[in-house]
């Protein structure tokens, strides 16, 4: 007898909880709603060589009628690697057809980590690029999960002094994920008024292993200097090429300042082309309305209202 929607429900909250449970904040939850996750999986707890992050995202059918959409992001795998690790994956799912395969996919992950450890594989270049171009050039599998956060903050710490380490870490706000085509966006906003403030906040969000898995970390951030009259900002790409550039843009025509908005993008494997860069937009500008630095649209349009009828009577009042 073939499982219900409702079993096969069941089956699949069974086996998340168990996941959370084995694998603790190594296991995060990208979207509840799509039913999104992600896993870190390295070849050893202490300093380990080898990592990898497996998302997967759950169809209705999963496990008895249909397999997980998975998705294997690591800067090192590509090529005969991929595949070797791709095919081993889909045989257990053969070999274990209508049963929960998420656990035997991790540990299968793990023992090939721990093996190229032990070989004599060199170190994996970690250099982290974006996996999207405009041009669809066939490699859409070619994902790249490293976390290059490390790099951004000895980036800041340099501009930051050491008078201000004890700075106070500002509110970070989150606003409201939006998915599309198995990708998700998610925007994080707080309000910075130094460059060290801005180093805190990033080293906290990093914290969230959901955050740290991100496929990308886009961030643009404007403080306003009293005593120089002037701006001071910068942006970071995070390997999604021109993406934190197109976000300071929008915060500059924006005119918001003494803000740091950042943008996580979980990528589903599916190429979304130019509509990835309106998402990372949608979100920013989505959060910065929710926490009050921009106007709402319609408030925009109330203000505006406004002003026509001032002019509309000041017209009046002249020709009187």
């Amino acid at each position: 007898m073939a499982a219900s929607d409702t079993e096969r429900a069941q089956q699949q909250i069974d086996e998340i909880e168990a996941l959370s449970s084995i694998y603790g904040d190594d296991w995060c939850v990208v979207d509840e709603d799509e039913k999104i996750y992600c896993i870190k999986i390295s070849d050893c707890l202490d300093q380990p060589k080898w990592t990898l992050c497996l998302q997967v995202i759950l169809p209705p059918g999963y496990p008895t009628a249909e397999p997980p959409i998975y998705q294997l992001n690591a800067p090192w795998l590509r090529g005969q690697d991929y595949t070797d690790l791709a095919n081993s994956l889909e045989e257990i799912y053969v070999q274990n057809l209508g049963e929960s395969i998420l656990y035997l996919w991790v540990e299968k992950i793990r023992e090939v980590l721990v093996e190229k450890a032990q070989s004599s594989d060199p170190e994996p270049d970690i250099k982290k690029t974006t996996e999207e171009v405009d041009e669809d050039d066939g490699d859409d599998f070619l994902l790249d999960y490293q976390p290059i956060q490390e790099d951004q903050i000895k980036v800041l710490n340099c501009m930051t002094s050491e008078s201000q380490e004890d700075e106070e870490l500002p509110p970070i706000h989150h606003g409201n994920p939006i998915t599309d085509r198995r990708s998700t966006f998610q925007a994080h906003l707080a309000p910075v008024v130094t460059t060290r403030q801005v180093k805190r906040v990033l080293e906290k969000l990093y914290e969230s292993k959901k955050i740290a898995s991100a496929t990308h970390n886009i961030y643009a951030y404007r403080i306003y200097c009293e005593d120089k009259q002037t701006f001071l900002q910068d942006c970071e790409d995070d390997g999604e090429t021109a993406a934190g550039g197109r976000l300071l843009h929008l915060m500059q025509i924006l005119n918001v300042h003494n803000v740091l908005v950042v943008v996580s993008r979980w990528y589903g494997g599916i190429l979304l082309g130019p509509d990835r860069f309106k998402h990372i937009n949608n979100c920013a500008r989505n959060v910065l309305v929710e926490y009050n630095y921009v106007p709402s649209t319609e408030e925009s349009s109330r203000q505006a209202g406004k002003s026509k009828k001032i002019k509309k009577d000041n017209k009046k009042r002249t020709e009187h």
